[in-house]
């Protein structure tokens, strides 16, 4: 087969460093479905998605060997407007936090994040052109962050997810990973959807929790400031959303893989199975109040981002941690998912430092309006 010289350079790469990042489950090239505007474009997807002939292992050794019967939709979407679909990559043990063997590509010896670790690596260091992944908490915008790229988590439920591995329904939502946002919004137009340029304004600042490490506090406030963007307080607290959305991804995850659990036992992942363990626990009248509680929580954030169509906020707690048996914690991004809304991960400036991102939400169907933004704050921070 003969590959566009985009998809070549990317092959070379893979063989060139798939051996110390690891990003890749299976590369095995699979010719577009049609002519397109994504012609010559090679993608990832993380081995959630269902594919079909390729390997489909959800990034657990129960599962290891398995391929896939068909496409995911999204997949399949991609494929259809020219795409090429260069392989699979690694993901957390079912997309939870027991991690993958993927190494983080600006430094080796620290974590990519999670859950989609393989997508967010192979961008990041030139072996793909755009990936795809998904996001039940933050496994979009923190791997995005932790690897100096642009992680974009549509409106829930914008991108379709048939095929992808369910874990919380409520939650569980699609995501793209590109090197730049001007990429992102390309990809974005490519595949179907309205891109604007006028970007709303004034954009937005929210408190920094005392949780966040320095580093990424001295970065915020550095791009918050050199944006000139004003300081607003949210109607509800993050934190407390961010809670009440692990109570519903405890509630719905313990039931999506509770037979799995059944047969396997903690060979499903350690983290996976407590999960599952504490989310049997869940009483059924306590999930119910979770979920009136969120919907509370997006009508409050519907008037807020109403009155401040952009709001800025760190989209990791640091930079990577050191080591590969933690993915990092979601808690900077679990609330918006829970929320609904469109979020991007735009890479701070960091020289030679480990790479940070600045999170920009916008309110929900508003993904023309936030990437218009979001393309004004890569061009205002790299100035």
């Amino acid at each position: 087969m003969v590959w566009s010289e985009s998809i070549e350079r990317a092959l070379a790469r893979i063989r060139e460093r798939e051996g110390e990042v690891r990003a890749w489950v299976e590369v095995s090239p699979q010719p577009a479905l049609a002519e397109g505007p994504l012609s010559g474009t090679g993608f990832a997807a993380k081995d959630t998605f269902e594919t079909g002939g390729l390997a489909t292992e959800y990034g657990s050794p129960i599962y290891a060997g398995r391929r896939g019967t068909s496409d995911a939709a999204l997949v399949e979407m991609l494929r259809r407007r020219g795409a090429v679909l260069l392989g699979k990559t690694q993901t957390t043990a079912f997309a939870y936090f027991d991690p993958a063997p993927t190494r983080n590509p600006r430094r080796l010896t620290h974590t990519p994040g999670g859950s989609s670790s393989g997508s967010a690596a192979a961008v990041a260091d030139g072996m793909a052109e755009f990936a795809i992944g998904s996001q039940t908490q933050g496994s979009v915008i923190r791997p995005a962050s932790y690897c100096g790229i642009v992680g974009f988590k549509p409106s829930h439920g914008l991108l379709p997810v048939e095929g992808l591995l369910p874990f919380a329904p409520t939650l569980d939502t699609a995501g793209l990973f590109t090197t730049t946002v001007s990429r992102m919004r390309e990809l974005w137009a490519q595949m179907g959807f309205p891109v604007g340029d006028s970007p709303p304004q004034p954009l937005a600042a929210l408190p920094v929790p005392d949780h966040v490490e320095a580093p990424m506090r001295q970065a915020f406030f550095s791009a918050v400031a050199q944006l000139g963007a004003i300081q607003v307080d949210p109607p509800v607290s993050l934190d407390e959303v961010f809670e009440t959305i692990r109570l519903i991804n405890d509630y719905e995850g313990s039931r999506t893989f509770r037979t799995t659990y059944d047969e396997h036992g903690r060979r499903i992942g350690v983290k996976l199975a407590e999960l599952i363990e504490r989310g049997l626990r869940v009483a059924e009248k306590d999930y119910r109040m979770a979920l009136d509680n969120l919907q509370q929580a997006r009508r409050a954030m519907e008037q807020c981002l109403a009155a401040y169509p952009i709001l800025l906020s760190p989209a990791a707690q640091g930079p990577p941690p050191e080591g590969l048996t933690s993915t990092g914690n979601p808690i900077m991004n679990g609330a918006w998912t829970g929320l609904g809304v469109p979020v991007v991960s735009v890479p701070m400036p960091v020289g030679q430092a480990l790479p940070l991102g600045l999170q920009l939400a916008a309110d929900r169907n508003q993904e023309e309006r936030l990437l218009a933004a979001a393309f004004m704050v890569e061009n205002e921070l790299a100035a």
